[in-house]
């Protein structure tokens, strides 16, 4: 039987190379995001890559509404939904004392909100099908912190506490499972597209990862679930940093991550596309080599 999969996020970086991914699976696929333009094009690489059937619906996580029309449509044309993938969101880099209060909120909105809006949609359809996998994309970022992305830290710490809980609440159900796949470093889309105020641009740390190796991990976990799958080689031995030896940890951080992560150039303030889409700067991989 073929998989029915809505892909939120599904036009751009990880949400879009999985749902790519279950394409070549014979997947019956629903696309969500905010830019209907770039989910046209994903749909398109999808039904080249041999899905079933492909359907868009462009519509904004923070809009609840929205989402469960997108899940409706999904139940309504297919009968059923068997896989849920959330990968949409939005980033922001900037210190706390500089951070715009709106970027702030609507990047931790996305994350937060948005998250518990498509469980609110997708639960009860798994509670009455008694099966079903959900597949959130965290971030190592949801067990460490840096400096100068305050907005996003906040936002997958939140989104964590939200999957935990569900998967606590879901235990009733043992055949309808909820994971995270954390990845570090990916080379895609996002970083072009974040709000910043810092005054030059940002890059994937090290290691960098391809989007299509992280969505190896999103796909694998309908048949292997894990409440919280590290997806990168680096992953548990920075968290272990982060934990055991914080002053060691802090006081290596911030000149890491401007040797690493930062560009050398020059970037005027911009929100990104943390308030509205950027058709033009989604697609599947970013400017940057990934393993």
């Amino acid at each position: 039987m073929r998989e029915v999969v809505l892909v939120t996020g599904g036009s751009s970086g990880i949400g879009r190379a999985s749902a790519i991914g279950f394409a070549r699976r014979g997947a019956s696929l629903v696309l969500v995001s905010r830019s209907a333009e770039a989910l046209d094009r994903a749909a398109a690489e999808c039904r080249d890559a041999g899905a079933s059937a492909v359907h868009v619906c462009p519509a904004d996580v923070l809009d609840a509404d929205a989402v469960q029309a997108a899940v409706d449509r999904a139940t309504g044309t297919f009968g059923r939904l068997d896989v849920v993938v959330h990968s949409a969101t939005v980033m922001a880099y900037g210190r706390i004392e500089d951070m715009d209060p709106e970027v702030f909120q609507r990047v931790v909105d996305t994350a937060v909100q948005g998250t518990f809006h498509l469980f609110q949609a997708v639960v009860p359809v798994f509670r009455a099908q008694r099966r079903g996998s959900l597949v959130v994309v965290s971030s190592l970022l949801a067990s460490i912190t840096t400096p100068t992305m305050s907005a996003y830290v906040t936002a997958k710490w939140g989104q964590l506490g939200l999957i935990r809980t569900l998967q606590q609440e879901l235990r009733d159900l043992p055949d309808v499972h909820v994971s995270a796949v954390a990845p570090g470093g990916v080379s895609t889309p996002i970083y072009e597209q974040a709000a910043t105020v810092l005054g030059n641009s940002a890059h994937p740390p090290q290691p960098v990862y391809t989007p299509e190796r992280i969505a190896r991990d999103v796909l694998a976990r309908v048949a292997n679930p894990r409440r919280l799958k590290q997806s990168g080689i680096a992953n548990p031995i920075i968290i272990a940093g982060f934990r055991l030896f914080p002053a060691v940890y802090d006081a290596l951080v911030a000149p890491l991550l401007k040797m690493f992560s930062m560009g050398s150039d020059e970037v005027p303030p911009t929100t990104g596309n943390v308030f509205a889409p950027v058709p033009d700067k989604e697609a599947t991989r970013g400017p940057y080599r990934g393993i």
